[in-house]
Formats: structure tokens, C-alpha cells, sequence
């Protein structure tokens, strides 16, 4: 039976979009779907799972948020800002894209990418602490690194 829910849950990954959708409403009702296909995918196979083994025990659950709320250094950010500390049901700062995005700038005709790390920013095999050291390191001059990179607005654009 295991294999057969493995190849189901690779089936999804080749299904159409569409026929995803029609899978989220089947089992989901008419709750909103993630608007990320792979988020889609990865409900859908956590349903599938939950269907044939069960949903995890309320301890588990327990247990899980118990080693986040521990071990994961991005929920356990406060930021600093002009108009006092931020904090976030996730603890990253709301201007900045998740771990594994690039930051893209055009600076004197010259397409720069930054990486954003858990705990940092990579540009051109550098790791660097704060988006202004990668600012500075491009510029030699001092920048506020939300500046300099144009996420200085709060929430995402």
C-alpha cells in the first residue's frame, strides 16, 4: 500500500494545474487553495498520506511546533526599524524574500544577485551578515541595504 501512495504522490507533480485544483476542491472543499503550485502539491500528498495512515496525533503536532518554536532561528527574530522593533508570525522581517531567493539590481549597467541565506546573504561566493555589508562591498560607500536594494517598504511587493 506505501508504494501506491508513493506513486500517487509523484503523479501529482506531473498532474495539470487544473486537475490539481479539481483534487484541492474534492478534498478540501471551498476553502482557498495555495496560490504556490508546489505548496498545492504538497497539501494534496499530506492529504493522501492522512487519508490512508491518519491525521498525526495531537502530541506530534505539539511536539513539532514545540522544535520550531526551539531550533528554527527564523522564528526567533525581532527587528530593529526607525519606527521601533518588528516582530512576525514568522520572525523574518517582512521586507525581506525567503531563504533561497535572489535579490536583483541593475547598479551602473551591471545586474547584481544577492542570495538570501537563513542567517545571511551570499554575493559572488561571499557570505555577508546584513544586506548593507553587500551594499557597501558593491558601492564602497555606506547604504542601508533595504535602501540601496529597494525593500525598504514593509509587507511584499
Amino acid at each position: 500500500m506505501q508504494a501506491n501512495i508513493t506513486e500517487q504522490i509523484e503523479a501529482l507533480k506531473s498532474t495539470e494545474t487544473k486537475l490539481l485544483l479539481d483534487k484541492w476542491r474534492e478534498n478540501f472543499g471551498d476553502s482557498k487553495p495555495p496560490a504556490n503550485r508546489l505548496f498545492l502539491i504538497r497539501h494534496l500528498a499530506y492529504k493522501l498520506q492522512e487519508s490512508t495512515h491518519g491525521p498525526l496525533a495531537a502530541a506530534v503536532k505539539n511536539t513539532i511546533q514545540d522544535l520550531i518554536r526551539t531550533y528554527d532561528p527564523i522564528n526567533k527574530r525581532t527587528f530593529k526599524t526607525r519606527g521601533g522593533n518588528i516582530s512576525t508570525p514568522h520572525g523574518r522581517d517582512p521586507r525581506l524574500p525567503m531563504p533561497g531567493s535572489l535579490i536583483t539590481k541593475i547598479y551602473k549597467n551591471n545586474r547584481i544577485e544577492v542570495k538570501v541565506l537563513e542567517q545571511g546573504f551570499e554575493y559572488r561566493g561571499t557570505i555577508y551578515k546584513n544586506l548593507s555589508a553587500v551594499a557597501e562591498a558593491i558601492t564602497g560607500n555606506h547604504w542601508n541595504g533595504f535602501v540601496f536594494f529597494g525593500l525598504n517598504h514593509h509587507g511584499r511587493r
